[in-house]
């Protein structure tokens, strides 16, 4: 291998596991693994959506929990329609994690700036609930985890 190859790919496979998923991405192997899915709907112009970035999601990155859900990112500015449509045009940062209970997918959401505690937290709690529980009723009205597109999955 000459030193021009490997300047130019060691870079992509040191780098690969830090990579973000787009929500397609993320979808799709949520649907096939039946992972969870956690997204996160940001915008570059936010404070606390890049406090998130820069500290709480490497650390949240480095512990169990986040082992457990496939995570995506949502910028509102190149992904409009698909923002509004996780956020119901709400406000950012908006953390959601879309859950299969067998029964349908039930949809969590934390709004504003987190720590890496409380983010942890809402995911154990979020996994650990069980699908019979009466929030996760409520929250079940018609929420679906959708794809790029709008098409309903599982």
């Amino acid at each position: 291998m000459t030193g021009w190859t490997m300047f130019v790919c060691l870079p992509l496979v040191l780098g690969a596991g830090d990579e973000e998923l787009g929500y397609s991405e993320a979808h799709r192997m949520t649907v096939e693994s039946n992972k969870p899915l956690l997204v996160l709907v940001s915008a570059q112009w936010c404070g606390p959506c890049k406090q998130l970035k820069k500290d709480v999601l490497p650390q949240l990155r480095q512990r169990a929990a986040f082992r457990r859900v496939v995570f995506a990112n949502v910028d509102v500015d190149r992904e409009s329609e698909l923002a509004r449509q996780i956020t119901g045009g709400g406000p950012v940062p908006q953390i959601v994690l879309y859950r299969n209970t067998g029964e349908g997918w039930v949809r969590r959401k934390l709004v504003g700036a987190q720590s890496v505690e409380r983010l942890e937290q809402f995911i154990n709690e979020n996994l650990e609930s069980s699908p019979n529980n009466e929030s996760d009723e409520r929250d079940r009205q018609q929420t679906a985890l959708r794809s790029v597109g709008g098409q309903r999955a599982g």
